[in-house]
């Protein structure tokens, strides 16, 4: 199968988008699977806090813009490797999930936030320096499949974090890919993420865990910045 192709291919329809320029949902989507320069990354992130920044202002209970501020903070966190950024974009998550304990999305970016940080850092680092635990974790992530009805993004997301946490958790993954596969596309995040769902299933039937955990790195947001 043809990785890079499937990677650059489904996103080509979010910059045709006029509101990609307003939206800071549309600005990440339009960039996080697409974007392997980090400068580059960074400015696209930036665009999206000062649209969320925008969105908040004209409206304070706008709860997507504050999740997707969050969202933006996380990623140049990670990219950065700032820890004032990825310790206020879990309070930001935590605050956004507090506000609708039923968003599938803020649920599944509470679980994220632990699972990628124990991924890149080591459970014990991640859980001494930032206080991410895996159980907490696994929690928010079953939350977020449970919350998330037939949208593809939420398992798809889920199975990317959890065969990287733990390679040999190969059936459990599977589940969560076929899911998304088998889910309604609605939204363009949708569209993509089962598109990936779809590529994670080709060594997850194999067996191959670990060549599972090496694509699911790629497909998630930004994760072929350099």
């Amino acid at each position: 199968m043809n990785y890079r192709a499937l990677l650059v291919a489904p996103i080509v329809v979010a910059f045709a988008s006029p509101a990609s320029a307003e939206s800071a949902r549309d600005i990440l989507i339009g960039s996080a699977f697409t974007v392997t320069d980090k400068a580059a990354a960074l400015a696209s992130i930036d665009r999206a806090i000062k649209a969320a920044d925008a969105a908040i202002a004209r409206d304070p209970a706008d709860q997507d813009a504050k999740l997707q501020r969050a969202l933006a903070i996380s990623y140049r966190g990670k990219l950065k490797r700032n820890r004032s950024d990825v310790v206020a974009s879990r309070k930001a998550f935590e605050a956004v999930a507090a506000a609708d304990p039923r968003n599938a999305e803020a649920q599944l970016a509470v679980g994220c936030w632990h699972l990628g940080s124990v991924i890149e850092l080591g459970g014990l680092v991640a859980g001494t320096m930032l206080g991410a635990k895996k159980a907490a974790g696994f929690k928010a992530l079953d939350r977020a499949v449970a919350l998330g009805g037939n949208r593809p993004f939420i398992p798809a997301v889920a199975a990317m974090h959890r065969i990287q946490i733990d390679p040999s958790d190969v059936a459990a993954t599977t589940r969560l890919a076929e899911a998304a596969v088998k889910g309604s596309a609605t939204t363009q995040a949708d569209r993509v993420m089962q598109k990936y769902a779809a590529a994670l299933l080709v060594p997850l039937r194999k067996g191959n865990g670990a060549a599972a955990a090496k694509l699911a790195k790629l497909l998630l947001p930004f994760g072929r910045v350099k």
